[in-house]
């Protein structure tokens, strides 16, 4: 059996993607990462970072972002499937750049795709999700941040990443065929400086919005995110992966966060603090074991 790690990555460096541990966190379980390299700026050091892994299981392919995809996220798609069509291996493992996996979780990792290698019904392994949010001490256990996703599928069966690469389907229409695993994906993508989470923002939403929209719009915003109020968001119980100690210790906004209860909303409210997303996450944890019964699906879960 084989293993393939793949992920697509540009300016990681830049806007502060922990792109090395990503890869270190499942670098001992693949044959290989297959990574396509954006075109980065000039001041970013992504390429230098990656390269420092020094591993015989890395496959770079330095790759230029076509601006004809610069459309609601369609060059995320594109990026991924070109990484996913150089993977080898009868199992893929995409990781994005913001993405890690606890040591804990290998060896069940391992197990489930040793297990399932001969039957052709399971198609792909559905993860668990922790999103953390302004530091590493919080995180969103909330409707409307997806509690779960397709993070390692079956090759060479028509996989195809859709919209903007947040999942998966075959052919690009129908939805996988997955086995729940108890393993989760540590997501970081909110866990930045205030002012680099405004300029990462930035550049994404010009992927979405096309660059000139999104340079129009964020000429009207503060050059820093506001996370709100922290002190309204739940603290992890959890460890976090070995691999991200030492990547935590650079934190140090702390002096430009909110830690209190009360959060100036003279902005568009963030999905865990409208109502309407409250009292679903109420419903969803106190009713039907913290699953999300209502919302994003895109998959059919074997049992």
């Amino acid at each position: 059996m084989k293993i393939s790690g793949f992920t697509f990555v540009r300016n990681a460096d830049k806007f502060y993607f922990p792109i090395k541990e990503s890869i270190l966190s499942i670098l001992p379980i693949v044959d290989e990462f297959v990574i396509a390299l954006g075109d980065n700026d000039d001041d970013d050091r992504t390429e230098a970072l990656i390269q420092e892994i020094n591993s015989p299981k890395i496959k770079l392919i330095k790759r230029v972002w076509s601006e004809q995809y610069f459309i609601d996220g369609r060059i995320y798609r594109e990026e991924t499937n070109f990484a996913l069509s150089h993977c080898s291996g009868d199992w893929c493992f995409y990781l994005q750049a913001d993405e890690v996996v606890h040591e804990q979780d290998l060896p069940i990792i391992v197990e489930s795709c040793e297990k399932y290698l001969n039957n052709k019904n399971v198609e792909g392994f559905l993860f668990h999700y922790n999103h953390f949010w302004g530091d590493y001490n919080h995180y969103l256990p909330f409707h409307g941040w997806y509690r779960n996703e397709i993070r390692l599928v079956r090759n060479n069966i028509g996989v195809e990443s859709i919209k903007d690469a947040q999942s998966f389907r075959i052919n690009g229409t129908r939805p996988l065929k997955v086995k729940p695993i108890e393993a989760y994906i540590y997501h970081y993508g909110w866990v930045r400086p205030p002012r680099v989470m405004q300029s990462k923002k930035k550049d994404q939403d010009g992927v979405y919005w096309g660059e000139e929209n999104a340079e129009k719009e964020y000429a009207k915003r503060s050059n820093n995110f506001d996370y709100g109020a922290l002190g309204k968001v739940p603290e992890f119980p959890g460890a976090h992966p070995d691999v991200m100690k030492e990547y935590m210790t650079k934190l140090d906004w702390q002096d430009e966060l909110n830690y209190s209860k009360k959060a100036d909303l003279n902005r568009d409210k963030f999905k865990h603090e409208k109502l309407k997303y409250q009292l679903i996450t109420y419903i969803e944890n106190t009713f039907f074991n913290k699953k999300e019964v209502i919302g994003y699906k895109n998959w059919k879960i074997i049992e």
